[in-house]
């Protein structure tokens, strides 16, 4: 497991009943998490003291009852800072767990000792956009929704990296591989953070187990001759990351080298110690 453990703003304080209980900044957060089956641990003084709580519909969906919490607040990962915005379907605009992975590629980048280009698809508020920015790679970022595009750019900015070497592109990211593929466009980088299930801008259906061995093998074209690496996401229930696994020695190291690790990553509880599993990666390098 790979474990984000390097948070100063962020802090998973406890989870007990199908709840997380989260210090995001000077805020506290209650969220739903699947995950958490077990019952009556709850420990942590301050779940009476959530400024922002989730409550799940009966009906179905759910929505915040926000107490304290304002509508937008900014937190940092070392020189990385990011915009929060608590939205539907219990959201806040970040996925802490993968500042692990943000480490990772950063530092494949600043120590490849030349120009990295980076793909990024799914890539929704630019967390993993930032991070390689910021580690000096010259990034496309792609994502089908124009408001999570444009919450990529204000913590782009929040960064310092106004002028950093980013494109932001709105379109379903099958589409805009394909044309990648014929235009002859190369990349030393790929992150991809697909969902589970999905529609594009004009009502394409995304389904994971359907359609992601497709979509890697076509990525997997717009690579350059002597790729960096090769990120894939996966927060599907129930889909061993040892799958992606299979899926990028097929596609990626047969022809490349290098070598493939999957795993779960994770976020350690404070009041217990333990790791809670918050989904799983797939790494491809280069290196052996």
């Amino acid at each position: 497991m790979w474990c984000s453990d390097k948070w100063q703003d962020y802090e998973l304080l406890d989870a007990s009943d199908g709840e997380r209980l989260e210090r995001w900044g000077k805020y506290i957060l209650v969220r739903p998490d699947p995950q958490i089956i077990w019952k009556g641990a709850a420990r942590h003084h301050a779940w009476k003291q959530a400024d922002g709580v989730y409550r799940r519909s009966s009906s179905g969906g759910g929505g915040w009852v926000k107490h304290k919490m304002p509508e937008t607040w900014d937190i940092s990962y070392g020189d990385l800072k990011f915009r929060l915005k608590p939205m539907g379907f219990k959201h806040t605009g970040l996925f802490p767990e993968q500042a692990t992975n943000w480490d990772w590629f950063s530092s494949l980048i600043r120590n490849a000792n030349r120009p990295i280009k980076v793909l990024n698809l799914f890539a929704y508020t630019g967390g993993a956009t930032v991070a390689a920015a910021k580690a000096g790679a010259a990034v496309v970022h792609v994502d089908a929704s124009k408001g999570m595009v444009a919450m990529a750019k204000e913590n782009a900015a929040l960064s310092g990296l106004e002028t950093a070497p980013i494109r932001y592109i709105v379109d379903d990211c099958k589409k805009f591989i394909e044309r990648e593929i014929r235009r002859g466009n190369k990349y030393d980088g790929i992150i991809m953070d697909p969902p589970s299930y999905g529609r594009g801008p004009n009502g394409e259906v995304w389904k994971l187990e359907d359609n992601i061995d497709e979509l890697i093998g076509l990525a997997s074209q717009v690579l350059s001759r002597e790729p960096l690496f090769f990120l894939i996401n996966s927060y599907t229930t129930g889909l061993s990351p040892l799958t992606m696994s299979y899926i990028l020695d097929l596609k990626v190291r047969s022809v490349y080298g290098g070598k493939v690790e999957s795993g779960e990553i994770g976020l350690r509880v404070s009041q217990t110690g333990s790791v809670l599993p918050c989904g799983a990666s797939t790494r491809w390098t280069s290196a052996k």
